[in-house]
């Protein structure tokens, strides 16, 4: 019995402390929540306050000599609240909107999809349509109060004030879920830049964002400015950039390079700002604004021409013999041979039986005469002197001085420009060489092809216009960059840096000799770019290529003095005197002299004219 009355009791006091347990635990809770928990708070706040967030202004685009290139224009975004949407008169909110029932459906779906819309929240507005012309805008702010759960946001679209630079400039477009899963700035709706300037400095042009603090009563209605404004917080604009960009000099060049495809790259050489940056075909960066967006982004992303390729860093070609100039400074650096050295031109280099074919020129020539007349042979023999030469322990050495001082001249790696998705080009390894041909398995004679800049050598636009500047500046360049100033900020160092290459400055003269006289000597390759009274130096390249051949040009000018050194890339442009070098005739006489001379016009109606899209492949 008294077994029976213990268990029974042990039984109540587990149940008392169970019961105890319990209320502790919901004391400790509630005390947690009251205490330390903001989440009761801000379901209060969601009832009664509505924060709305105020989007700053983002930063304005100037060129170098302070014309704006892209600014704001105000636009308006729906914004809806789902739990506050009772009562709604869908057939007449439709209707002020001009979309129909279908359309509301499938975008309040979306908006509810966690998977789409990770920040989901049936409490705070969601974005339900963006964009909104100021004229669709008019009816609906009419009718606003009518349209419970629904609000308008103030927002901007970039504006461009001239059609140009849309490689350079990039776009702004509407944030997804990995940008902001990645940063916590952005919410669904918001926008960011994807490509070019707008991309790469996103963060000092988006600004920071405000919010505005209002009082709601308890049918949701606003009704005011919550404590006097107290807790609202302003919002900060976005930083202004200046670019180093001439808009004049990037306009010319991208009316002489419509209907073509290529690059321009312009830099002016002391301090590695680029003039102008042209992609082509290019587009008004104004299509990508506005709610045709989608559209004239797959129109363009399907044109067979490639728009969205930035060619000045994303794509790579031979640059053919655009590079002898670097051949020689290095063959001179390697004391292969000097300024005076000559070699034999029997209509090409014959090698294993093999021919690698010139043109007729008067023959042995030293090497500022090789230069003007873009010799071939010499540059094949010299080049097969090197890698061949006793002074190396191996071929294998030979060609890791060579490739050292290639790459030092701003081949092989990227740049750093301020630009994304810059590409590196390619200037192969031994390791490369061993993997085809064995250890010792090649030799000068089997990457002959690399002496006049063919073979496996591969270099951007970029990158050609950077090596002219090296060239002007008998030695060094500094990172090549797009931005000249983020207003209210100090120039980041770490990004543009002067280069040093590992050529000895001495060995600049010749070269320099070589390139004036391309322009000057009657068997000069780019008489075509002379301009009366500009000392003009140049190199002409013309690229094989399994189609039309890539017409190719490097300058600079004036020769004593660099202002501007330049590259004009024209794919599929055949000779490089046909077309590269008079249009970068037309570019140096243009940023020079401000115009062009009426005795030249008839040269530039011809480049205007010129229509190479459809040039037709080799089989």
């Amino acid at each position: 019995m008294r077994s029976s009355t213990t268990d029974y009791e042990n039984r109540g006091r587990i149940f008392i402390l169970i019961i105890v347990g319990v209320i502790f635990i919901f004391i400790v809770r509630l005390a947690y929540l009251q205490l330390f928990s903001e989440e009761y708070d801000k379901y209060a706040d969601s009832n009664a306050l509505f924060k709305k967030t105020i989007y700053p202004e983002r930063g304005v685009i100037y060129d170098r000599n302070g014309k704006l290139m892209v600014y704001n224009q105000a636009f308006y975004d729906i914004m809806v609240t789902p739990r506050e949407m009772q009562g709604l008169d869908t057939l007449e909110f439709c209707s002020t909107l001009k979309i129909d029932r279908a359309f509301f459906e499938k975008r309040m779906t979306d908006i509810r999809n966690r998977r789409l819309n990770p920040g989901y929240s049936s409490y705070t507005p969601q974005l339900f349509m963006s964009q909104l012309s100021v004229e669709a805008y008019g009816p609906l702010q009419e009718k606003l109060y009518r349209f419970p759960g629904f609000s308008i946001t103030n927002r901007s679209l970039r504006r461009y004030s001239r059609p140009i630079a849309s490689h350079a400039l990039g776009y702004v477009a509407e944030v997804n879920r990995k940008d902001i899963e990645e940063d916590n700035y952005y919410t669904l709706g918001d926008y960011s830049g994807r490509s070019g300037i707008e991309k790469m400095y996103e963060n000092v042009l988006r600004g920071e964002k405000g919010v505005e603090v209002l009082l709601r009563d308890v049918h949701g209605r606003i009704k005011g400015s919550y404590n006097e404004g107290k807790r609202d917080l302003a919002p900060v604009p976005g930083k202004d950039l200046t670019l180093s960009l001439d808009m004049d000099l990037q306009e010319y060049g991208e009316k002489l390079m419509e209907n073509k495809r290529g690059a321009i790259v312009a830099i002016e050489p002391k301090t590695g700002e680029i003039l102008a940056y042209v992609s082509a075909p290019s587009y008004d960066p104004s299509l990508l604004v506005g709610s045709t967006w989608v559209q004239h982004y797959m129109e363009l992303e399907s044109s067979p021409h490639k728009i969205f390729l930035n060619r000045p860093i994303q794509s790579f070609y031979p640059p053919g013999s655009t590079l002898k100039p670097a051949q020689g400074l290095i063959f001179l650096q390697e004391n292969i041979i000097s300024p005076s050295t000559k070699f034999a031109c029997y209509g090409g280099y014959f090698f294993a039986r093999q021919k690698l074919g010139c043109h007729s020129h008067p023959s042995p020539l030293n090497l500022p005469d090789a230069i003007s007349a873009s010799c071939n042979a010499y540059f094949a023999a010299a080049y097969r002197s090197m890698i061949d030469h006793p002074q190396y322990s191996s071929v294998q050495e030979a060609y890791e001085h060579w490739r050292r001082l290639i790459c030092s001249i701003g081949f092989g790696s990227r740049l750093g420009v301020d630009l994304p998705y810059e590409q590196s080009g390619l200037i192969p390894t031994t390791d490369y060489y061993n993997g085809i041909y064995g250890q010792r398995g090649w030799r000068g004679t089997t990457i002959i092809s690399n002496g006049i800049g063919q073979g496996e050598v591969l270099a951007t636009p970029l990158q050609m216009a950077n090596y002219c500047a090296v060239i002007c500046n008998k030695g060094w360049y500094i990172t090549p960059h797009i931005v000249r100033q983020v207003h209210g900020m100090e120039a980041d160092t770490s990004i543009i840096k002067k280069h040093v290459s590992g050529i000895d400055p001495e060995h600049f003269e010749p070269i320099i000799e070589g390139m004036r006289g391309a322009v000057t000597s009657p068997m000069g390759t780019s008489k075509g770019v002379s301009i009366p009274g500009i000392e003009v130096c140049g190199k002409t390249g013309t690229a094989e290529n399994p189609g039309v051949d890539h017409s190719i040009f490097i300058c600079f000018a004036p020769k004593d003095d660099p202002q501007i050194c330049m590259l004009v890339f024209i794919e599929n442009g055949g000779f490089g005197a046909t077309w590269a070098v008079p249009m970068a005739s037309l570019m140096l006489e243009k940023y020079l002299k401000g115009s062009i001379a009426p005795g030249r016009k008839w040269m530039e109606t011809r480049l205007l004219n010129a229509n190479l899209m459809n040039v037709e492949l080799k089989d």
